[in-house]
């Protein structure tokens, strides 16, 4: 397992930290139900100041809004293909959008998902699963495996090649993208060739209040540990074994077998050590695992491509690590 790190503070996460913290609203653990359900219904607009917060769609990629009959119902879908013409099929990438489970759309990944359509030149697909405290856990996995089995039986008809698949997925969706690797791979589900987990959520036990980036997480950029609580509270029933890996991955009882992976953390980010340790567990596992490293980034980074630094260098890194395992 390898490690590469970037630093240093810049003046746009101060920005993005002020704008957060002077917003109620851009906290679950501060929204009431009214808000929350808001939130939920809210349709991000195409440009204007959602292009400047999320970052703009990559030019030369094309867009289009599709569904697909899940086991809970219809799921939207939002595909992405890169416009030059390819004389092969592309790979094709599943994108779990974060959220805690409860917030977000595949819209906000508009920059994220268009910069692997167009630096890696493959068909991203990004699914709107459905949302907690509606839809507790497991309705976020099923529909994210349910994607990506209708991604891998369509994925020749977006022009992409069903033999090369990823799955790339931050916070709440490298939950996910995380969970779903696994069941491919017990249940002899597509053939996953690479998993991006960005800051993802790996254990949902209590033991994760111990890590030391959950300890020292007195700034609370974008996450603070009372919006971790309120993204569990909704997310999971009382009765729910958190134990399951289907929820916490890092306790699967086999973590061997699985894709390689690129894991993405954050230093300021109070789920960095989480990461960390799964990254450490795939690669005790005889894994091929690259750990992706930025101390002074706070969780979320990637979301803000105006407002991070580091957001573009972690971007290539990722399509790096897809190009290597995918091409």
């Amino acid at each position: 397992m390898t490690s590469k790190t970037t630093t240093k503070l810049r003046l746009g996460v101060r920005a993005l930290d002020r704008l957060m913290k002077s917003t109620p609203a851009m906290s679950v653990a501060k929204m009431t139900p009214e808000q929350l359900e808001k939130a939920q219904t809210t349709v991000i607009p195409d440009g204007g100041v959602a292009a400047l917060l999320l970052g703009r769609l990559r030019k030369g990629v094309t867009v289009r809004t599709d569904s697909f009959p899940a086991r809970g119902g219809d799921l939207p879908l939002r595909i992405y293909t890169p416009d030059a013409w390819s004389r092969t099929p592309r790979p094709v990438v599943l994108n779990i959008h974060g959220g805690g489970f409860v917030l977000g759309s595949a819209r906000q990944c508009d920059w994220i998902c268009s910069t692997v359509a167009a630096d890696l030149d493959a068909v991203v697909v990004s699914v709107d699963y459905r949302l907690a405290p509606s839809h507790k856990f497991p309705a976020a996995v099923e529909d994210c495996y349910d994607a990506l089995l209708w991604t891998a039986a369509h994925a020749a008809a977006l022009g992409g090649d069903p033999a090369r698949i990823g799955v790339i997925g931050d916070s709440a969706g490298g939950n996910l993208a995380a969970v779903v690797s696994i069941m491919a791979r017990d249940e002899h589900g597509p053939a996953i060739g690479h998993q991006a987990l960005v800051y993802p959520a790996t254990d949902m036990t209590d033991a994760s209040r111990d890590d030391e980036s959950f300890l020292g997480n007195v700034l609370g950029i974008v996450l603070s540990n009372d919006d971790i609580e309120v993204f569990r509270e909704h997310y999971l029933s009382e009765e729910v074994d958190r134990t399951d890996f289907r929820l916490s991955p890092i306790l699967a009882p086999d973590l061997s077998g699985l894709p390689p992976a690129v894991v993405v953390v954050a230093g300021l980010d109070p789920l960095h050590d989480s990461g960390v340790r799964y990254a450490q567990a795939l690669a005790d596992a005889g894994n091929d695992v690259t750990v992706e490293d930025f101390h002074q980034m706070p969780h979320g980074f990637l979301s803000f491509p105006y407002f991070s630094h580091a957001a573009r260098p972690a971007m290539a890194a990722i399509v790096a690590s897809q190009r290597a395992a995918l091409y």
